[in-house]
């Protein structure tokens, strides 16, 4: 019983940083342009530059490999000082067209040329300020979690193959699932599942369209349904590794936990 109200704790204070964050992360496009080699991206979750990205990608409707890169981790932070030259969050690896890339800025300006319908970057997403106001404040309002390591797993080799996780950047339940996903440094595929018209607002038992959920024909949701089977829910998650498929963002936590946190 406590557990599950300091979830429900956690989902609050989710909420509130996707509210200080004005909506962004929500939406994108139906028809993506994904690339034919997976991008590559080192974050991790708590970085008021990170989400910045992240909000794009959900935008752009992008699947995209994960590395998480928390403070005091070992694993990824140490590839990219040996790629990079520095550890510095986020940092992009583009193998479709060789690009490394660092600051945010430069990497949204990357993503909307190359992956965006027009080739130049929304002018909404042109000019961030350059000291990230209000993704902090949507950090502290979350309790900065997602930033740090687990220290009980520094020395812990990471899974054989990612583990795979269906989300958008705004969704509080599945921001949860990034947190701990961060903090065990565990690499994964993110799929994102940007909400592609009005109809697809609101949670999946209480969507603004009433009656059975139809995704539009042919977007990115209409083949989501598929993996899933059945409406559209997030967080989904998949682990290669054990064979378990499972929903409900409680509930893949304490998994999480259980098999990769101890």
């Amino acid at each position: 019983m406590l557990k599950m109200v300091n979830h429900q704790f956690k989902v609050l204070q989710s909420v509130l940083a996707s509210v200080i964050e004005g909506g962004r992360g929500v939406s994108g496009t139906p028809f993506p342009n994904q690339p034919a080699k997976a991008l590559k991206l080192y974050e991790f979750e708590g970085s008021p530059f990170c989400r910045r990205v992240r909000e794009v990608i959900t935008l752009l409707n992008l699947d995209v490999e994960i590395y998480p890169c928390p403070k005091g981790g070992q694993k990824y932070r140490q590839i990219v000082k040996a790629k990079g030259g520095k550890r510095q969050f986020p940092f992009l690896i583009d193998e479709n067209t060789g690009d490394q890339l660092y600051e945010s800025q430069q990497i949204i300006h990357h993503l909307f040329k190359h992956y965006g319908n027009t080739g130049k970057t929304p002018k909404k997403f042109s000019h961030y300020p350059k000291l990230p106001y209000v993704s902090t404040l949507a950090t502290v309002a979350n309790a900065a979690r997602g930033v740090w390591i687990n220290q009980q797993i520094v020395d812990r080799p990471a899974p054989v193959q990612l583990l795979e996780l269906w989300s958008f950047e705004a969704s509080p339940y599945t921001r949860l699932v990034r947190e701990v996903l961060t903090e065990l440094e565990l690499p994964y595929i993110l799929h994102n599942v940007s909400k592609e018209r009005w109809q697809d607002m609101g949670p999946a038992a209480l969507r603004v369209k009433p009656g059975k959920y139809i995704p539009l024909p042919n977007g990115k949701r209409e083949k989501v349904v598929e993996v899933m089977g059945r409406d559209i829910q997030v967080p989904y998650l998949v682990d290669p590794n054990t064979g378990v498929k499972m929903f409900e963002s409680a509930k893949i936590v304490e998994y999480l936990k259980t098999q990769y946190g101890k």
